[in-house]
């Protein structure tokens, strides 16, 4: 019995790898497009505060990259057929999800009198942070069931 590999074997393993480092670039793009929309958003310069190890900036970041992945898992997840459409899909739906999530949490912000230029600036971590981590990735979640 000799091992074989299919003629086609190599194209379809080329399209995945392809496939892959496109997605993977989409969904860096839409993080950091989130990242930097929840920075212009709130006081101060979140990137020097996460630098600095300022927990609430670290939870709150953290919690809204781990949101951002969810929008765009499902995202790729739900793509229609091709490639391009499926990585169109990732992107619009990633874009609709980033406003979404960012102006729920500024709502919710506002509504409850959170201060997060204060919880994010402070040197130890603030019981507010764990509630705007919490809506960051409650957000992230409905947006994401919302795409299926």
């Amino acid at each position: 019995m000799t091992a074989q590999i299919s003629p086609g074997f190599l194209g379809v393993l080329g399209t995945g790898i392809g496939a892959i480092l496109l997605y993977a670039v989409a969904g860096v793009l839409l993080m950091l497009l989130g990242f930097y929309a929840v920075d212009v958003t709130t006081p101060g310069k979140l990137n020097r505060m996460v630098r600095a190890g300022l927990p609430g900036a670290v939870l709150v970041t953290a919690a809204g990259l781990v949101s951002m992945a969810f929008i765009v898992v499902v995202a790729i997840y739900r793509s229609p057929g091709g490639l391009l459409e499926g990585l169109l899909a990732a992107l619009v739906f990633g874009l609709v999800g980033i406003v979404a999530q960012v102006g729920g949490v500024r709502l919710l912000e506002w509504v409850t009198g959170i201060d997060i230029g204060a919880v994010l600036a402070a040197e130890r971590l603030q019981p507010q942070a764990f509630v705007v981590a919490a809506a960051h990735v409650a957000l992230g979640l409905v947006v994401a069931v919302a795409i299926l």
